[in-house]
């Protein structure tokens, strides 16, 4: 029996195990793949050893991201043997073949024809065409009431922390009409909320010169504020992720204040200092940013902001850390998450020198924690007394565990909910809110 090709029992479903690492984004590449192997017959396995062949969708954007990767390739290649790398890492598979020579095929991002085509050389599909075997949103790696809703892919900004360009590309939008037509799929099969995602959600469009699609009796432009407005009209929640803070962001705020669009922008600023801002390339006009955080505030009291931000970048002297924590102490963010600069290979930061000791960095990042948990808390504690709307991601007897709309799932905090009515997973309920912590709220469901 050859290495490439594994028949399996005469009327047998072909099985496929599946490894997604990394972003939403590579989680929507990783649903887009497994919808399309679920039309052609094949089964999902949930062991390495039951199936007939493992993918693994990787991370390529840290050194750590590249560890789990080559880790969960290794598992699969001892458990399995017969394993199709894809995803990030794949677009530089020296370092990935050089460990596991013997892997079937690696493909890079986005490469969904490569990794099909690669699984039908390993073990042919046994498609039976009397059964519908995808249901029309397609296969989703999510629970049933969320899912991510990838609106473009690749990137123009040139970061120089950053690889991810080098990795999937120039700035590539989809139709305005095709994001629509996947989000009411998405909305009549159950999603009760949609996050938008992308590299670069802010720059939607403009690779495309903005231009109009069909979308049920009219056309809509790709811009993001006219995408916005009209996912906000399916029904469900719609929470924005990775927008760059470009001015025209503004006119996506009325939106939040009218209740079309949750309160709720993931931006990340990454730093607050202009001369680290600098170093880094980062777009926008950030030095502004606080004032235009007040005026959004103007707009929509209610609105949620949530970033990320690095400590440590190369050359990154104590006065420039102060100007971050004094930023982040008045610009007041309800959710924020802090990394230290990690080198990656092909980024152009390693280059700049003057690095910042392992030990300073780890300082830096406790620091600006410590200042905003205050801020959290306080924040936090002003929600008390309030009634919010919740979204169950988990339930029980009793007690059932959710997020409101100020909290994405896996990345911000939850909301614990005790019920004297049985609650499932999905509903969206009010929840009168009794205490509160840094990070999570708890109340009663009323």
């Amino acid at each position: 029996m050859t290495a490439s090709v594994l028949p399996t029992l005469k009327g047998a479903a072909p099985k496929i195990s599946f490894v997604s690492l990394g972003c939403p984004k590579a989680l929507v590449d990783s649903e887009r793949i497994l919808t399309h192997l679920r039309a052609e017959g094949y089964e999902l396995s949930r062991r390495h050893d039951g199936a007939d062949v493992v993918i693994v969708n990787t991370c390529g954007f840290l050194d750590s991201a590249k560890a789990e990767s080559l880790a969960a390739i290794g598992e699969a290649m001892a458990e399995n043997g017969r394993v199709i790398v894809t995803g990030c890492m794949g677009a530089q598979p020296e370092e990935i073949r050089a460990k596991y020579p013997n892997l079937l095929a690696v493909t890079g991002p986005q490469a969904y024809e490569s990794v099909v085509a690669a699984v039908h050389e390993a073990v042919p599909p046994a498609h039976d065409p009397f059964f519908d075997l995808v249901p029309p949103q397609g296969v989703k790696l999510t629970p049933r009431h969320y899912a991510y809703l990838k609106i473009s892919e690749g990137c123009n900004n040139r970061c120089t922390f950053c690889i991810i360009p080098s990795l999937r590309g120039d700035l590539v939008s989809r139709p305005a009409g095709d994001v629509l037509r996947e989000a009411e799929k998405l909305v009549k099969a159950g999603v009760k909320e949609l996050l938008v995602v992308s590299q670069d959600t802010s720059a939607y469009g403009v690779d495309i010169r903005y231009a109009a699609s069909p979308w049920r009796d009219r056309e809509v432009r790709a811009k993001f504020a006219d995408l916005a407005g009209e996912l906000g009209q399916l029904g469900a929640w719609v929470r924005l992720h990775y927008v760059y803070p470009y001015p025209h962001v503004d006119e996506v705020i009325p939106l939040m204040a009218e209740g079309r669009v949750l309160p709720y922008l993931d931006m990340p600023l990454q730093h607050a200092s202009p001369s680290v801002l600098k170093r880094m390339r980062r777009p926008g006009n950030q030095e502004r940013q606080l004032e235009r955080i007040r005026r959004w505030r103007e707009v929509c009291p209610d609105l949620a902001i949530r970033s990320t931000f690095i400590v440590g970048f190369p050359g990154e002297t104590d006065a420039e850390f102060e100007e971050l924590l004094a930023w982040i102490r008045e610009a007041k963010l309800e959710r924020v998450g802090c990394f230290e600069f990690e080198p990656v290979g092909g980024a152009v930061a390693n280059g700049l020198g003057d690095p910042v000791p392992p030990e300073l960095k780890a300082e830096r990042k406790r620091r600006f924690m410590e200042a905003q948990q205050v801020v959290s808390l306080r924040l936090q504690k002003a929600r008390i007394g309030k009634r919010l709307p919740v979204i169950i991601d988990e339930a029980g007897p009793g007690l059932a565990k959710g997020r409101s709309k100020y909290d994405a799932p896996e990345i911000d905090g939850a909301v614990h909910v005790t019920s004297r009515r049985p609650l499932r997973v999905g509903d969206i309920v009010t929840v009168k809110i009794e205490r509160a912590d840094a990070y999570d709220l708890y109340g009663s469901a009323v």
